[in-house]
């Protein structure tokens, strides 16, 4: 989590506009590839017998590779320019005062409340719908369809690669368009599909068309992807990390739980559209 914010957070500050939001866009990429690889392997494991050794030698590579790539990272332009202003306000001064350096306008700048609870609120959205395409309706296939559990880590497999490329397809998207564009339509046409789903779900017969469902969310549901540089850069320099890894965090712990256990009830009592459409309007 802290690892996918801070490169999330380092890209937004490092790099210029417009490559800035594919460059921030393709470390989604990165993670829908990383689901991919574990499901394949799962794949492999549960229906041609692989060696799953194999896959977490492989991964203590990539972490040696990811702890050697961290000790060569420099400090961001925004960081550097902030610390180079309490840096020369501290060289004017004869006597370092600690209360005049927390008094300084780049230390003390405060987080708009709003911002926080919109981006919260965007933030609720993405585990719900990782719920409910992965894990709702995988409870779907084996309880009415009686799908095996090889069966179904082999369609979530389908899933996930479908949903790699269409992160890969929006990080090419967001270089042309402005990603706050995107989502907009997205957040469209995922309405219209709700509008039908009770329709859909309704009417289920096979396992083709179950899969179906899950597709059209991870290809149109809509979350802070691809537009995090923007939501990043509305809070100030110094409070970035801490404000986004927590929201983060916290959006991520209460709808796992949440949606675990009670995600019928979630979204006749909670519609979480609502929440993610005033959250894009706050940050048009």
């Amino acid at each position: 989590m802290g690892a996918r914010v801070g490169a999330e957070l380092y890209l937004t500050e490092s790099v210029g506009v417009p490559k800035r939001f594919p460059a921030v866009a393709f470390v989604r990429v990165c993670a829908s590839l990383g689901l991919t690889v574990a499901l394949g392997v799962a794949t492999l494991v549960t229906s041609y017998g692989f060696n799953w050794r194999i896959a977490f030698w492989v991964g203590a590579g990539i972490a040696l590779i990811g702890s050697a790539a961290r000790t060569t990272l420099r400090e961001t332009p925004d960081f550097v320019d902030a610390k180079r202003r309490i840096q020369e306000m501290i060289k004017d001064s004869n006597i370092i005062d600690v209360a005049k350096i927390k008094n300084n306008p780049v230390w003390q700048e405060k987080v708009n409340k709003k911002t926080a609870i919109y981006y919260f609120l965007i933030q609720l959205a993405q585990p719900v719908w990782f719920y409910f395409a992965y894990i709702h309706c995988s409870n779907i296939l084996k309880d009415s369809l009686h799908y095996t559990t090889e069966a179904v880590i082999h369609q979530n497999f389908i899933i996930s690669i479908v949903e790699f490329f269409v992160a890969l397809a929006l990080t090419c998207l967001c270089y042309k368009f402005h990603p706050l564009k995107i989502l907009k339509t997205q957040l469209v046409i995922f309405l219209t599909f709700l509008l039908f789903s009770p329709l859909i779900l309704d009417n289920i017969t096979q396992g083709w068309q179950i899969l179906l469902i899950p597709l059209i969310v991870v290809t149109f549901s809509p979350s802070e992807f691809p537009t995090i540089p923007i939501f990043y850069k509305s809070f100030p320099v110094f409070k970035r990390f801490t404000y986004a890894s927590f929201i983060y965090a916290y959006s991520r712990a209460a709808m796992y739980v949440i949606s675990s256990f009670g995600l019928v009830y979630l979204t006749e009592r909670f519609n979480i559209i609502i929440g993610y459409s005033l959250g894009i309007s706050h940050f048009n």
